[in-house]
């Protein structure tokens, strides 16, 4: 059920802190089908209808970065300018009678490899190749590869794929950067890694088909701007993965331990490259399940990013 909310004319000085600049993408009831762009309310319990105030600029996030970037704006500041030419009428959604979607399918999904000594720790012991992670992690060039495509991504509450050729699989939860034009940072989502970790041990050239297969990627539940966070150095990265009610394993790491910043890794990437507007840049991952670890068909994996939210998906074998 929606509501219109009847607000004075000077709607963001007077309710300042009332909404976050985290944005959504949103189905407004369980009928019908038709995506909306939204802003969720300071309390997490309300979503403000965007694509209700303006259907061309908020049809989606790519309407919106172009608008961003024709302004010359963040999109923290587009989000505020239209909510001021609305006059304080808003379309609102309470958070329970909605369906988060992916909040946007990007072009291209781009990653950073060993980051995190955690994670310069586990390739070493899933390699025979003792010293090659260890190389990536002290070495000037980081390992920056390409991940996927929108394709295979999906959203919150959507199945994550294992293939069914690995017997070792795990989630990577990642602080996930969203590019504008010319990798402009525009705002940050979760984003979970699917990786097979014994054909990405068997032969450093089989990391295509560790990582990239259906569903090896998913994004959301929200995209947070810069405003929302303005320094993405020092936030707080747990996940939990729960089988049959119970938690089989749950960590928990800083972006602070990071080797490398993330303007360093974006340098890098672009760097000689073209990378389409709305692409996504997946940091690398600093919680690593134990060894002997595995996941198994429906499996639930719950990621949680300080100031983004909380992505939660189901594991599925693939067939």
């Amino acid at each position: 059920m929606s509501c219109y909310s009847l607000l004075s004319a000077g709607f963001i000085q007077e309710y300042q802190g009332w909404f976050h600049t985290k944005i959504c993408s949103f189905i407004p009831n369980y009928v019908s089908g038709t995506k909306h762009i939204g802003a969720i309310s300071s309390d997490d319990k309300e979503i403000i209808d965007l694509t209700n105030i303006n259907p061309k600029i908020f049809s989606s996030f790519f309407s919106m970065a172009d608008e961003a970037a024709r302004a010359n704006e963040g999109l923290d500041a587009v989000i505020e300018s239209k909510l001021e030419a609305a006059n304080g009428k808003l379309k609102t959604y309470a958070i329970d009678q909605i369906v988060l979607k992916i909040p946007l399918v990007p072009p291209e999904v781009w990653a950073g490899g060993v980051t995190y000594l955690r994670s310069r720790q586990a390739r070493e012991v899933e390699t025979s190749l003792k010293g090659l992670y260890n190389y990536v992690y002290d070495a000037r060039r980081p390992e920056v590869f390409f991940k996927t495509t929108g394709l295979r991504c999906v959203g919150p509450e959507e199945d994550v794929g294992i293939r069914s050729d690995s017997k070792w699989s795990v989630p990577e939860p990642e602080l996930t950067v969203v590019f504008g034009k010319d990798c402009e940072v525009l705002g940050y989502t979760i984003g979970n890694d699917m990786s097979a970790r014994d054909i990405e041990g068997e032969n450093p050239l089989y990391l295509p088909q560790a990582k990239v297969f259906r569903n090896c990627c998913a994004l959301g539940p929200v995209i947070s701007t810069r405003k929302e966070i303005p320094d993405p150095r020092n936030l707080q990265i747990d996940m939990k993965i729960v089988r049959e009610g119970k938690i089989m394993f749950h960590g928990s790491v800083s972006t602070s331990q990071m080797k490398r910043t993330i303007e360093e890794l974006v340098s890098f990437l672009k760097s000689n490259n073209t990378i389409p507007p709305c692409s996504v840049f997946m940091t690398g991952t600093g919680i690593v399940p134990p060894d002997d670890f595995t996941l198994i068909d429906k499996d639930v994996i719950e990621i949680e990013i300080e100031g983004i939210g909380k992505l939660r998906n189901t594991a599925r074998v693939l067939s």
